[in-house]
């Protein structure tokens, strides 16, 4: 009888332990940030783990294509924790079109994540530039200073998959024949630049998010004004017309000069040919 009732609680707790394991192996199993980024690249900089354990590389551009600039690490960076300013205080940038070769090997939704910092020109429409993968243009007419302002961090996240042999991104697809190629553009306003970039299998929401940008946040009452007044009639609120949410009105109303009372400039008019008249037929009699 002891021996049975040994058996039985060796067995309950051999089960037990093979549930736990298999509860540690589902909580700790799911691969870690850092570890479903397949690239990352330090531009125009060295080597740098960020605080995500993310590993990004020293440039390889680094003495072939384009100029690295260090000239943002007199700045501190707004957005940007203070261990991971340095992927947004250097860069590459290129009098030229330029980029990077990324090789993927395998199938799946993965995210394209650009760092950058405006830490030179201190207004809009000095640096424009269009970013291409693989042939697409993925975001368009790209101004830094115009996004988020000086030596502020800002990503430029860009979700793609790749399917048997093809490429999809923001709904466009192409043949994809294992690697990927980012590219910066030249366009008519200054060079095309990058700080850091990396490649990560995953979602949007997988992506880390900047610090809250103060000058870009919006108030939380503004944003429930702004929902109750596109509520429709049923609000009894006013719709606001499309276009001018944020329109802003240069100065008083003018008043219509057709409203006006012009009978009191008759007056004066009146008196004038009074006088006129007599002095005119004097003149005449002489």
């Amino acid at each position: 009888m002891q021996r049975v009732t040994a058996q039985l609680v060796a067995g309950l707790l051999a089960a037990v332990l093979s549930l736990l394991a298999e509860q540690c192996l589902a909580d700790g199993g799911a691969p870690s940030l850092a570890e479903r980024v397949i690239w990352a690249v330090n531009a125009g900089g060295e080597a740098h783990v960020d605080v995500h354990g993310i590993h990004f590389k020293k440039d390889p551009l680094e003495g072939k294509v384009g100029k690295a600039s260090d000239y943002g690490v007199r700045l501190p960076i707004l957005r940007s924790s203070p261990e991971d300013q340095i992927l947004y205080q250097t860069e590459r940038y290129n009098e030229d079109t330029f980029g990077y070769d990324i090789p993927i090997r395998e199938e799946g939704d993965y995210i394209l994540v650009m760092k950058y910092a405006e830490v030179y020109f201190a207004q809009s429409q000095q640096k424009v530039f269009d970013v291409r993968l693989n042939g697409h243009v993925v975001v368009k007419d790209l101004d830094i200073f115009d996004r988020v302002g000086h030596s502020t961090a800002h990503d430029e996240i860009v979700p793609f998959s790749i399917r048997r042999g093809k490429l999809s991104v923001q709904g466009e697809v192409s043949t994809f024949n294992g690697k990927l190629t980012v590219e910066f553009v030249k366009g008519y306003y200054d060079n095309p630049k990058v700080c850091a970039l990396y490649v990560m299998k995953g979602t949007l929401d997988d992506v880390p998010k900047l610090q809250p940008h103060p000058g870009l946040e919006k108030p939380e009452e503004e944003e429930e004004e702004e929902e109750d007044s596109e509520g429709g009639d049923d609000s009894g609120k006013k719709k606001v017309p499309a276009g001018s949410k944020y329109r802003v009105q240069s100065g008083p109303r003018t008043p219509n000069p057709y409203a006006a009372d012009n009978s009191s400039l008759m007056f004066p008019i009146l008196v004038a040919f009074g006088v006129f008249i007599p002095t005119l037929f004097c003149l005449c009699r002489l």
